[in-house]
């Protein structure tokens, strides 16, 4: 590649990670690093295609991962084309403490850099700590000697909408 690196993703606990490989993938785009201590299971890819064919309760956990991942990423491309860095922040930080994501929130993320935050919304540090002051300055956040305390008013930062649409023949998606 051309020596840049960008972080694409957040990965909640219990996430999956590499199932392109599932779909023919060849050579991975991406590498993933452990923010906090973890365990990690490599799972090969004809055990993880017996899995799914054998346990359907399993298989429809790792349906909802994808779809979860896939509305995760799809949101993050229209947060980076539309929204400002203090929303991605507000946003990426609402991810981390699980607010929205069907599971209760856990309100004390790790201790993660400005720098890191910074490349995960694609700003530089210096606009990370501005807007950390300010939403702390707010009450949407707080820090602790064991990371930051999300509070859910940080909501109010993000707007959201929840529609689902079908479409029977042509249709074309558009970001507006």
């Amino acid at each position: 590649m051309s020596g840049k690196e960008a972080v694409i993703s957040h990965l909640p606990a219990a996430s999956f990670f590499g199932e392109a490989s599932l779909g023919g993938q060849k050579l991975r785009i991406s590498s993933e690093y452990a923010l906090e201590p973890n365990t990690i299971v490599s799972i090969e890819k004809t055990v993880m295609q017996n899995l799914l064919h054998r346990e359907p309760t399993f298989a429809e956990q790792f349906l909802a991962h994808l779809l979860s991942r896939n509305i995760r990423m799809e949101a993050d491309l229209v947060d980076h084309l539309f929204d400002s860095n203090e929303k991605r922040l507000a946003r990426l930080l609402m991810l981390m403490a699980n607010f929205g994501q069907g599971s209760k929130p856990i309100p004390v993320i790790a201790k993660i850099s400005q720098g890191t935050l910074s490349e995960m919304i694609g700003t530089t540090r210096s606009r990370v700590r501005f807007f950390l002051y300010r939403f702390r300055d707010l009450g949407y956040i707080d820090y602790n000697t064991g990371g930051m305390v999300i509070n859910s008013s940080l909501v109010n930062v993000v707007p959201h909408d929840s529609t689902a649409f079908w479409c029977q023949g042509l249709c074309v998606e558009v970001i507006t």
